[in-house]
């Protein structure tokens, strides 16, 4: 076999062990079902991975990484920070919709004892916490934002975003959960105060 043929057999046992963990969600899901979609022997299948933990790894990372590129494309197009900042949270909310079952499956406590998933939400966050104070930051460089302390905004912020990722993931009106962020941002950006 060539090595672009093992290529096609690679990435095809992962977009079916994809569609399997979105089916059955990672404890259900064996390698014996992945072979079985990927219509591949059990046996042939640890040619290629040893574990479906080692499928599931590359999955998410892929997953994170379109995300992030996702975001970050649209997050550009936009000239003001709080532009910027509502983007970033509906783009962000769109793509864990689209991912509801992989999400739900990293949050799954029986995966707490794989070091790769805790490592990965530990990733996540930071560069959340970073995208989100890099838009703060140029707001205050723009005199448009007031901020004391940004690094702590963009923790509390990322806090409330994950506060509301259950509800959002629920929700079969869209239009609807997007005008409640959109007032969820007013009140950080302006505030409950009355002038």
């Amino acid at each position: 076999m060539s090595e672009l043929e093992k290529i096609d057999v690679k990435e095809t046992i992962i977009r079916v062990a994809q569609e399997t963990f979105a089916k059955f969600g990672f404890r259900k899901t064996s390698m014996n079902e992945i072979a079985e979609a990927a219509r591949k022997a059990k046996s042939s299948m640890y040619h290629y991975f040893k574990s479906k933990e080692e499928i599931f790894k590359i999955i998410i990372e892929r997953e994170f990484e379109t995300a992030k590129q996702e975001i970050k494309t649209e997050v550009s197009k936009m000239n003001l920070p709080q532009d910027k900042l509502k983007t970033y949270v509906i783009i962000r909310m769109r793509i864990f919709h689209r991912l509801t079952n992989l999400y739900s499956a990293i949050e799954d406590v029986y995966l707490e004892n794989y070091r790769f998933i805790e490592k990965m939400r530990e990733t996540l966050d930071k560069e959340e916490e970073e995208r989100i104070k890099e838009i703060l930051d140029e707001g205050v460089e723009k005199g448009i934002f007031s901020i004391l302390d940004a690094d702590s905004l963009a923790s509390v912020f990322l806090i409330a975003l994950k506060g509301i990722e259950l509800h959002w993931a629920k929700t079969k009106n869209f239009l609807e959960s997007e005008k409640k962020i959109d007032d969820l941002i007013g009140y950080l950006l302006y505030g409950i105060l009355k002038r």
